[in-house]
């Protein structure tokens, strides 16, 4: 049955104090001293005449000693508030609100009184121990104390009392501060006169509370020391005010408990409007999603909710009579239970996280409240347990911690727990004087597997390639992944480098060797730096921007090598950082690139069929800069965009040039790098450029690799389909050094085909003759309706050699070099 429910029967004070009208007030007060009594009934003829209570006493002039002779129904009050005892808890509570009374008269259905039912009384009994859990002291004390001189003598005191309303003072004297009820008059009525000083009578020692102290621990101490006020303490440990049971006990706003009610009916629309029942109250508890379980005072199992046997799989059946240490996971040593206990029996409650074990024997975590319930006297009946299971909670935290410190994709360590693991390792290193190794990886040609064969043959890739790097390594070492295509390997505790440079040559032997992936078969290699601390770096950063630096100059030195890092190669990367400085103040200024045109010559007739651009680089610091350097350095960084738009401007500004001298040039093509021919807008800029420059679409071709087309394939082909639309006309670069397929070439908006020169220059190579491929390559283009331009021509052999295949064109330095703008004037002049 809900608490509100309970008639008063099972709350009301029986065994009434009472006495007749004529009875001196001394001698009641004396009785309701010894008995202990907050009131006494003045009955006569078994009928309640008046009630004479504490707060009463406040109006004894203490001065007149005849006063206290004076029968007692010239003080009492009158007529007394009266409740049926068949009365709801709820109802009589609303009664004594509304009558501002803090007694009432509990009669039988004859209207004999048979005991009585205070505002304690009905509070004690409904519930509140969660709710003063939620509140402390200091939102329900008095804040402005009455503070009194210990001088003061007790009629004073009695009437201070009275006229400010305080049912407490605290009493300052010399000895310290005491404190003074209004049931310590009662006392005072029986056994002290008026002239007696205040600070004689109060009692000692003050109890005190800090303001932040939960309002249930304020209940606690007042139950155990038997008192009806605490005084409360600042920070400073200062008094800052008195709270009482009564202090609590109305701060306890029926309306809030109304509210909790309302709230509980709104979460679960099952649940009945009526809360007055005790099957309301079972409903709610089966419906919670919180297992819920009940033990006696020796925590023997009473009751357990369904949630309880949905999470443990033990029905209340089955443990009723028996311990929670039937869950018991034995993961908990017996000083966590020890302490567990500790502190619930010192603040009637403990909350944790505890290891569970499930009837299946399955284990679970779970965040566990125990509450002590106790009886008025303070004394434990019971104990209830509400218990979360947070087992998915605890593992997805770790699901994220692992996605903080590891690669997705591979499962290996990230860049952050690698730094981790080196400032560790370097740390023990140090204290060992022994050395430690990173090699940094970088698979080679990685990007040409990505675009030629799709990113999910990539991924699959790199976790191939991890766990092969993996199965080389020690159970000690770390390999992470930085991203990418690019690993570190950790070796800690090597005796030299010679440890080191072994496990890279078992890396690149294990990476070289053949993938067999979605039916592509294939091989990559491998790049590797090595640095060794301490010799190398004394800091992560320092030993990684070794390492990285050493792979850089593998990959300058052939690939799929190793090399250990050199002085010099920290020299590289600030000469690297410089050059790109240069080339962005170059392109910034407009000055400094400049184009050099090589002849493509018509193979039959010798005539000047187009010419390709190349752009050229001069800094007044750096000198002549190779295309092969500065070419990837914009890659790079980022530069290419700037760069692929000054070269168009520049080639746009010589053709007109050109033309102004009276002369019309051959078409010129332009090399589009991946970035540029992948703008969004890069039709409608060429498009603005053309007609800015009153230029005719077919002076220009563009060309690009076939690779830059396989990974948006069907995007690419409607790109080149528009520069045709335009006028331009295109030029596959490189052909067949890629993944070339012929599935799309017929439907490709291209005009020409040019041969790489790699197999220009090994026609006449016994060991690899390219004299089948070129075959290939022009007979294909030729039934394609493409022109062929075969790039790379240096030997009189070679262009002997070509003329036994449908070649259409010929560039190369045999026939010409790239010339300035000048000299290419002068000769597409004559």
């Amino acid at each position: 049955m809900d608490v509100h429910d309970l008639p008063l029967s099972h709350v009301m004070q029986t065994g009434l104090l009472h006495c007749a009208p004529a009875t001196p007030l001394r001698e009641a007060a004396q009785r309701m001293t010894e008995r202990q009594c907050s009131c006494i009934l003045v009955i006569e003829n078994q009928q309640a005449l008046g009630i004479w209570t504490e707060h009463d006493a406040l109006g004894i002039d203490f001065f007149n000693q005849q006063t206290r002779q004076e029968p007692i129904e010239r003080h009492m009050s009158s007529p007394v508030a009266t409740a049926p005892m068949h009365m709801r808890v709820d109802e009589a509570a609303r009664l004594l609100s509304s009558r501002g009374h803090r007694h009432l008269l509990v009669t039988d259905a004859d209207d004999l009184p048979v005991g009585i039912v205070s505002q304690t009384d009905i509070a004690l009994h409904q519930g509140l121990e969660p709710y003063l859990r939620l509140r402390e002291v200091h939102t329900a004390m008095q804040s402005h104390p009455l503070v009194l001189d210990g001088e003061l003598l007790l009629n004073d005191v009695s009437e201070k009392m009275r006229l400010n309303q305080h049912d407490a003072a605290i009493v300052n004297t010399s000895d310290g501060l005491g404190i003074v009820t209004e049931r310590d008059f009662i006392g005072f009525v029986a056994l002290h006169p008026g002239t007696t000083s205040i600070g004689q009578l109060a009692s000692r020692p003050l109890h005190t509370i800090a303001e932040n102290a939960p309002l249930i621990q304020a209940r606690e101490l007042l139950i155990h020391h038997g008192i009806r006020h605490l005084a409360v303490l600042d920070g400073r440990h200062q008094v800052s005010g008195l709270i009482g049971f009564r202090d609590i006990l109305m701060t306890a706003d029926h309306h809030y408990l109304d509210e909790l009610r309302d709230a509980l009916e709104q979460r679960d629309s099952a649940l009945a409007k009526s809360r007055q029942n005790l099957e309301l109250a079972e409903r709610v508890i089966e419906s919670s999603l919180e297992g819920i379980i009940i033990t006696d005072a020796q925590t023997r199992i009473e009751f357990v909710n369904p949630a309880f046997t949905h999470m443990t799989g033990y029905t209340l059946e089955e443990v009723t009579g028996k311990t929670p240490s039937v869950l018991a996971s034995g993961r908990q040593d017996e000083r966590f239970y020890q302490q567990m206990w500790a502190c619930l029996q010192e603040n009637g409650y403990w909350r944790g996280e505890v290891w569970n074990r499930r009837k299946s024997g399955e284990l679970y975590l779970e965040l566990l409240t125990i509450t002590a319930i106790t009886d008025q006297d303070g004394i434990t009946q019971h104990y209830a347990g509400l218990f979360t299971d947070i087992t998915h909670m605890r593992e997805n935290e770790e699901q994220i911690r692992h996605l903080a410190y590891y690669d997705p994709l591979t499962r290996l360590p990230n860049r952050r727990l690698l730094e981790d693991r080196l400032k560790l390792a370097m740390h023990h290193a140090h204290r060992a004087h022994e050395p430690l190794a990173l090699i940094f990886i970088d698979l080679d040609h990685f990007k040409q597997v990505n675009d030629t064969l799709g990113h999910a043959v990539g991924d699959e890739l790199l976790m191939h390639a991890a766990d092969r790097m993996r199965g080389q390594l020690r159970e000690d070492d770390t390999l992470a992944r930085l991203g990418g295509d690019e690993f570190i390997i950790l070796l800690s505790s090597i005796r030299d480098f010679g440890d080191a440079t072994g496990v890279a040559q078992r890396i690149i032997s294990t990476i070289s060797a053949p993938y067999a992936i979605d039916g592509h078969e294939f091989r990559v290699g491998c790049s590797l730096g090595i640095s060794v601390y301490p010799d190398d770096g004394e800091t992560p950063t320092a030993l990684m921007h070794s390492a990285d630096a050493a792979m850089y100059r593998a990959k300058q030195e052939g690939r799929n090598t190793y090399r250990l890092y050199r002085a010099e190669m920290d020299r590289q990367a600030q000469q690297h950082l410089s050059l790109e400085t240069a080339l962005r103040n170059t392109l910034e200024g407009h000055n400094g690139i400049e184009m050099h045109y090589q002849p493509i010559y018509n193979r039959n007739t010798g005539a000047i069929a187009s010419a390709e651009s190349l752009a050229r680089w001069y800094h007044p610091d750096h000198g002549w800069v190779s295309p092969g350097t500065f070419i990837p350095l914009a890659e790079r960084s980022g530069l290419i965009l700037p760069l692929g738009e000054h070269i168009i401007d520049r080639v746009l500004s010589d053709i007109n040039h050109w033309r102004k001298a009276g002369i019309t040039p051959p078409p010129i093509a332009i090399n589009l790098s991946a970035a540029q021919f992948w703008q969004a807008d890069f039709i409608a800029k060429v498009e603005k450029k053309l007609k800015d420059a009153n230029i005719d679409p077919t002076l220009i071709t563009f060309e690009l690799t076939e690779s830059m087309l396989f990974e948006r394939r069907e995007q690419g082909m409607d790109v080149l389909s528009q520069l045709s639309a335009l006028g331009c006309r295109i030029a596959l670069d490189d052909f067949g050094t890629g993944y070339s397929s012929l599935s799309y070439l017929h439907k490709m908006a291209a005009n020409s085909l040019k041969i790489d020169q790699s197999f220009i220059a090994a026609l006449d190579d016994k060991t690899h003759d390219s004299r089948p491929i070129v075959a290939a390559i022009s007979s294909l283009a030729e039934q394609l309706g493409l022109s062929v331009v075969a790039e790379g021509v240096e030997t009189e052999q070679q262009l002997a050699l070509l003329s036994q295949y449908p070649i259409d064109a010929i560039q190369g330095f045999y026939l010409s070099r790239p010339l300035t703008p000048a000299d290419f004037q002068a000769l597409i002049a004559t």
